[in-house]
């Protein structure tokens, strides 16, 4: 790992960190562990009132990456306005997909996530565990198109809303014969 590569983050600077979203470096600093001496970047997540330190040499490889661009912010927004794609498998195995495309940072994957799982009022409610994982990707959604915005929660909460409310309801399952 290059020296240059994990200067790319500094203080003040929001990243994604795949396992937990939007969060904000407050500092660089330096501890010793077990005898090595590590720099650390000192993430911060307000919302969530943590504080995660990540060894600078590895957050490459841990796949912490800077706020997407708002030419991909524009493609998860496109993601959204796709039909719902809900694979016939057993709950488990989905949830568990969902699960790793939210864990996984991908900015449009968390959106095919929010699209996969919206429901609109005249469509059958959700089970908890489904509702769960809608409400997390949708939160990683809305924090980064804020991030990327400026700031404004609220905002891109709305923006996110309304692309959903454009979209064209999913076609009913066919009858079982």
């Amino acid at each position: 790992m290059t020296r240059s590569k994990k200067l790319d983050f500094r203080p003040n600077d929001f990243v994604v960190y795949p396992a937990h979203g939007v969060g904000k470096i407050i500092s660089v600093e330096e501890q010793e562990v077990a005898g090595f001496k590590l720099e650390l970047f000192v993430v911060s997540f307000e919302k969530d009132k943590m504080t995660l330190r990540v060894p600078t040499n590895k957050a490459i490889e841990i796949g912490m990456r800077s706020l997407s661009s708002p030419d991909v912010i524009n493609r998860a927004l496109h993601t959204l306005k796709g039909k719902a794609r809900v694979k016939r498998a057993m709950w488990s195995r989905r949830a568990q997909e969902y699960e790793q495309k939210i864990n996984s940072g991908d900015l449009i994957a968390i959106a095919e996530v929010v699209r996969d799982l919206h429901r609109t009022d005249d469509q059958r409610e959700q089970s908890y565990s489904e509702r769960q994982l809608y409400e997390a990707a949708l939160e990683r959604l809305t924090r980064e198109v804020a991030a990327v915005a400026g700031g404004d929660e609220v905002g891109a909460a709305k923006q996110i809303g309304d692309v959903l409310m454009l979209r064209k309801p999913p076609a009913p399952a066919p009858a079982a014969a």
